[in-house]
């Protein structure tokens, strides 16, 4: 069985090591456009302000070790231009020699990521705009990280903005944050991203809100972002305004896309076309609480999803259970979570919903050292099953919004929560947990 993988990354090469330990004749062929395999993308703004030390810290298994280890067939600057879905075969070029290549598959797995998106802005293409994404990006981001550089600008307040801007102040940079809407981290209902502004402005990011880019002004390097109100002077930018599925060579293919272009998939990972399956940043995820396809890409589901379809590409069922949308992220002293609905996509969803909000201990208010946790929890108000929970404090976050998680997967009402047997003793919590306080009040 020849086994081909667009994508060496997260999810292809979780799926190329299931299919190692699952089918031992295996001939697999990996076919990667960058340089390099198997590394932590979300480790890359640790790497830039020295937290982790190299890019090498963030590289889990080397092209090397894929190569002479498990004997695979791993190309690099390999750019897949079209899939022949009739007979069988994968087209493409070989970016540095631009030899054309053609690689039959039994079976192909279609992991190929996702995109920073970069909008056909005026000067967009000057010296100093830089995006996010890769182990190359990061090399050439650091590169132009001199002493020279004093201002940096970062367009786009999601998770990679918000890492980033922390990431270059530690540098000793001046950050200015332009977000198009009025609020950073769309994600979190309003009022919970009001506690996001309040850390930014006590960290010196200026955070400009409400203002649209328009262009970027400058000879040879970026010297301005222009927007709809004003110009902000600037040595650098990052573009951070999200990311799209990289699935533009299957227009022609008749697989089946959502409007963002990210492949639909079965809890089995296979696609609309036969002996195709895709994973990870450029496929659907079914959402639990949604009960429908969405789109939340993370490297986490991105190793589970390539787990799985290297499975049933092997012959062995497995399937994908879903995700609820759980996330985190550190922003200077407070730890951001949240795990399935926000306000605004309960309302999309047409769904009845109450909310619970409160700020409770991180541990035992007699013991010292507790902090603050702001936490926020939606449930339906006529089956008062959970719909989703935001937490923001500087403590013990990651620990409430897991079981707020596995609360969820489990679709547990709120007054269950106060069935759990959760760890207690005074340096860790109170009696009650504070997600269980507010299942009291409820």
């Amino acid at each position: 069985m020849h086994y081909v993988i667009i994508g060496g990354v997260a999810a292809g090469m979780s799926a190329a090591m299931e299919i190692v330990r699952t089918d031992e004749s295996a001939e697999i062929t990996v076919l990667e456009r960058g340089t390099d395999y198997s590394y932590g993308q979300c480790g890359l703004p640790y790497v830039v302000n020295g937290v982790v030390p190299s890019l090498d810290d963030v590289v889990a298994r080397s092209v090397k070790t894929f190569r002479e280890k498990y004997h695979m067939d791993a190309r690099v600057n390999t750019e897949v231009t079209n899939i022949d879905v009739q007979d069988q075969k994968v087209k493409g070029i070989d970016t540095e020699t631009k030899e054309t290549i053609e690689v039959p598959y039994d079976r192909l797995l279609i992991a190929s990521g996702s995109d920073p998106i970069v909008p056909d802005w005026e000067g967009v293409q000057l010296k100093g705009i830089h995006t996010l994404k890769t182990l190359r990006d990061t090399e050439g981001m650091m590169n132009d990280l001199t002493d020279n550089v004093k201002r940096v600008t970062i367009v786009g307040g999601g998770y990679v903005g918000l890492e980033m801007a922390e990431s270059f102040k530690t540098l000793g940079k001046n950050v200015t944050l332009i977000q198009r809407g009025q609020q950073v981290a769309k994600i979190f209902d309003k009022d919970m991203a009001e506690l996001i502004h309040e850390e930014a402005k006590k960290n010196d990011i200026e955070l400009i809100l409400g203002e649209s880019v328009e262009a970027f002004l400058g000879k040879d390097r970026v010297e301005a972002v222009k927007t709809d109100k004003r110009s902000h002077e600037t040595d650098f930018v990052l573009l951070a305004i999200g990311v799209q599925p990289n699935t533009s060579i299957l227009k022609d293919t008749g697989i089946h896309m959502n409007e963002q272009g990210a492949i639909h998939v079965n809890a089995y990972m296979k696609t609309s076309i036969k002996n195709i399956y895709s994973a990870g940043d450029c496929a659907t995820q079914y959402h639990i609480v949604k009960q429908l396809d969405d789109h939340i890409p993370l490297g986490t589901t991105a190793n589970k999803q390539g787990r799985i379809a290297g499975a049933n590409m092997a012959g062995n069922p497995l399937s994908f259970k879903g995700i609820v949308g759980t996330s985190i992220v550190k922003f200077f002293d407070l730890t951001l979570g949240r795990t399935g609905l926000s306000e605004r996509e309960a309302k999309q969803l047409n769904l009845p919903y109450s909310i619970q909000t409160t700020k409770a201990n991180s541990h035992a208010g007699y013991y010292p050292g507790g902090e603050t946790l702001h936490i926020k929890l939606l449930y339906h108000t006529k089956t008062s099953e959970l719909l989703g929970g935001q937490i923001i404090g500087k403590k013990d976050v990651d620990k409430r919004i897991d079981v707020l998680a596995t609360a969820l997967y489990n679709k547990m009402t709120i007054h269950q929560l106060l069935d759990l047997d959760l760890a207690y003793a005074p340096p860790y919590n109170g009696v009650w947990d504070p997600t269980q306080q507010m299942a009291r009040k409820v």
